[in-house]
């Protein structure tokens, strides 16, 4: 199984979003091609009412923690209520190109 499948059954399971995206940002990064290692989520889960940013992610992270151990390199987290989310109008903003290079650039 993929790694951005694995992900998206993980959050499915462990949060019953409302909504959720599961984003391979790998491409704009220096990785070689189909890598999957940079992610954008976006979830929308009653599971985090009463809950600040902090314990969001940290439910997130426990969700995720043997692929932020082993090949995810990164991950970007947009963690809403319902209610936030509405408020948002159902959006977040795009992720910015990556502006660093590869240890290989010298």
């Amino acid at each position: 199984m993929k790694i951005q499948q694995t992900i998206e059954q993980k959050l499915n399971s462990g949060l019953s979003p409302s909504h959720l995206e599961v984003i391979n940002e790998s491409h704009m990064h220096s990785v070689p091609p189909n890598s999957e290692t940079h992610f954008k989520v976006v979830v929308v889960s009653d599971s985090f009412d009463g809950k600040r940013q902090v314990g969001r992610h940290q439910l997130v992270y426990g969700l995720l923690q043997e692929e932020l151990a082993g090949e995810v390199h990164a991950l970007s987290l947009f963690t809403f209520t319902d209610s936030e989310w509405l408020a948002r109008e159902q959006t977040v903003a795009d992720s910015p190109e990556c502006l660093g290079g590869s240890k290989a650039d010298k």
